[in-house]
């Protein structure tokens, strides 16, 4: 199965699970979201639409390369007036004119990328046909079987020649940043998957919280009854279950609110409740500094983007410098051509005709203007060649810290998840000793913080480790994983 079929008919399962899930809860996974998000979210389809206008723009840009042909006609042109004429004496003298013309050409013309000039070909044929009030009407026609030419600029900028150049690069400039357009939506997708999934274990949590304070409430008001604590004391565990009771009714508006962002960048408008499938399983594969830079060098659209501003640069310094200079252009045309009574008179012996024409251009005083276009050209390329130079340095030290940070943040991970382990068990020991009465609440409560703050701290590791892993794909358009390249194409284009 080809990759992008197996990537769209995935995508097509998940969306049938949330058509038909409606209302219901959808247990997804982080790879199911990213999957859903990369074939059917709004910035998605906007990608892939940039990518197509990039592809027709590259095939207008093929197509100067290829000769065009081109009919014209008119069929017909009447004209009735009265018109100045020179008669067979050399006078002059107003006389009413009644014709209709119909014309027919068909021409080709190739451009020539190396010389930026072009050669033609044309065939035409031309019927006259003249009102004669009173008179019978005449008919004529005048036809050129063949017609062969070139137009050829000298000195002149070369447009064909840089954009052979340039608009490959821009092509695959656009190619590239499709790729990095879907694994924006990747990181977007990821970044709201944990905002859903960090809320309802918040959630999940405040929950438990409020339990555990309300338990906590009911025994310490028998304590107090017996006199075995304190009012004062009484007063604060009420009160910390009041502030869980607010944290747990926080916690389900940040459960809506995060699931609702899911949805609209998901694109879906059906109500779906989401159960997010914990991504703690951290893959295994190591990054090597060089590695990550050799495939950020060999996938990203900077590198191409580089090589691109450069080039145009260059085709802007060259255009200055031919319009500032002497210009020639030379145009030759040898064709055949022949009158008649009717068309095959018009086709026999067709006479020859040539046509040569020289055209120059010669500035001579334009008050510093070209000099001021070519310095400025040659200042903008002088900038674009050291910003381009710092703009590598900035990119490839990006590349090499990123990938320090995730193997430190793969560290982490492992690192905070034994911390709540430990806080976990300690804050059951610590309940319990509270419930025999063997500690006070003060210590009860900073167990409690101490377990949350590591929970929060290993859900906010975990999530530092996902979006470093998506944004170490975005930035290199490689699948350590899997070991695959992520550019891509739509399909089709």
């Amino acid at each position: 199965m080809k990759p992008a079929f197996h990537f769209s008919f995935f995508a097509l399962l998940l969306l049938g699970k949330i058509l038909q899930a409606q209302t219901d809860t959808l247990h997804v996974s982080l790879e199911e979201i990213v999957t859903l998000a990369q074939s059917e979210a709004p910035d998605a389809l906007l990608a892939e639409t940039r990518m197509k206008t990039s592809y027709w723009s590259y095939r207008t840009y093929q197509a100067d390369f290829k000769p065009g042909v081109v009919f014209t006609g008119t069929l017909p042109e009447l004209n009735r007036s009265i018109g100045l004429i020179t008669l067979p004496d050399g006078s002059s003298a107003f006389v009413q004119q009644s014709q209709i013309v119909n014309t027919a050409n068909l021409s080709i013309r190739q451009r020539i990328p190396f010389t930026g000039g072009s050669l033609f070909a044309r065939s035409g044929l031309q019927r006259l046909d003249i009102l004669n009030p009173g008179a019978a009407n005449s008919v004529s026609y005048f036809s050129t079987p063949f017609s062969i030419g070139f137009d050829q600029p000298i000195f002149g900028f070369n447009e064909l020649k840089w954009n052979k150049r340039i608009e490959p690069l821009r092509y695959q400039e656009a190619t590239r940043q499709y790729a990095e357009q879907m694994e924006d939506v990747a990181y977007t997708a990821t970044q709201l998957f944990f905002e859903v999934y960090i809320s309802q274990l918040n959630l999940q949590a405040a929950r438990q919280d409020k339990a555990n304070a309300d338990t906590l409430f009911n025994i310490s008001k028998g304590r107090f009854e017996v006199g075995r604590i304190a009012e004062t004391e009484l007063l604060q565990i009420e009160l910390s279950a009041m502030n869980a009771d607010a944290a747990m009714q926080q916690a389900v508006l940040d459960l809506q609110s995060g699931t609702e962002r899911l949805r609209n960048f998901l694109g879906l408008q059906q109500a779906v409740f989401f159960k997010m499938e914990a991504p703690t399983e951290i893959p295994g594969f190591l990054v090597s500094p060089d590695e990550a830079l050799k495939y950020a060098r060999e996938f990203r659209s900077d590198i191409i983007s580089f090589q691109r501003r450069l080039a145009q640069a260059e085709a802007n310094v060259a255009q200055a410098k031919a319009n500032r200079g002497f210009q020639m252009n030379l145009f030759g045309q040898l064709s055949f051509s022949q009158k008649g009574d009717n068309i095959t008179d018009a086709y026999q012996s067709p006479q020859d005709n040539e046509l040569v024409t020289v055209g120059i251009q010669v500035p001579i005083f334009d008050w510093g203007r070209g000099r001021a276009q070519l310095e400025t050209a040659s200042s903008a390329h002088e900038l674009e060649m050291r910003t381009v130079a710092q703009e590598k340095v900035n990119f490839e030290q990006e590349i090499l810290l990123q990938v320090k940070q995730f193997d430190l943040l793969r560290k982490q991970v492992a690192i905070s998840l034994r911390a709540y382990e430990v806080s976990l068990k300690r804050e059951e020991m610590t309940r319990n000793r509270y419930y025999i009465g063997k500690i006070g609440v003060l210590e009860l409560n900073l167990a409690v913080s101490e377990k949350e703050a590591a929970r929060r701290s290993y859900m906010s590791a975990l999530r530092s480790f996902w979006l470093a892993y998506y944004d170490l794909r975005r930035n290199t358009l490689f699948d350590f994983e899997r070991q695959v390249s992520l550019v891509r194409r739509v399909e089709g284009y």
